[in-house]
């Protein structure tokens, strides 16, 4: 069974990588300090300290594991791979709300990179499985949990 690709812009392969090194370089010394301080005060079997210090090393090296093997199945969308003329990943879009008149402009992402809270959304999200594809003045019909929205594409930018 081959992994799944991990669709990335240059700056989410970046922040990826930072991450990746800070676990390794950083987090992974602290939390191995933090074990030996916790071995230090004696009987480890109901020592706090050492059960948490324990549980965030294992959340470490888990979270290690995934970012190799996100990084090993990493694709690079370029800037000079946005198409303007229709929305895929990487695509900047300005889609206004048909129902309330509200103007968002979102940033489709790969699933790895996606902060719906600074309008990075997913290429899997309903809008973003909806708009991919689609054209500028194409108006699109979203399945959302509240209901269904839509929304016209008003803009397709890099």
């Amino acid at each position: 069974m081959s992994d799944k690709e991990v669709l990335l812009t240059p700056d989410g392969l970046k922040k990826l990588e930072e991450e990746l090194e800070n676990l390794k370089s950083v987090k992974r010394r602290e939390v191995a300090e933090r074990i030996k301080i916790a071995i230090g005060y004696g009987d480890i079997s109901e020592n706090s300290e050492y059960e948490d210090a324990k549980n965030e090393q294992a959340f470490i090296e888990g979270r290690i594991i995934t970012l190799e093997k996100m990084l090993r199945n990493a694709r690079i969308i370029n800037n000079d791979e946005i198409d303007l003329d229709t929305v895929g990943i990487g695509s900047t879009v300005v889609v206004e709300d048909l129902e309330f008149g509200d103007v968002v402009e979102y940033t489709i992402v790969g699933t790895a990179e996606s902060d719906p809270l600074k309008n990075r959304i997913s290429n899997e999200s309903p809008v973003g499985r909806t708009i991919i594809g689609k054209k500028k003045g194409t108006t699109v019909e979203v399945n959302v949990p509240a209901g269904i929205i839509q929304y016209k594409i008003v803009d397709i930018k890099k």
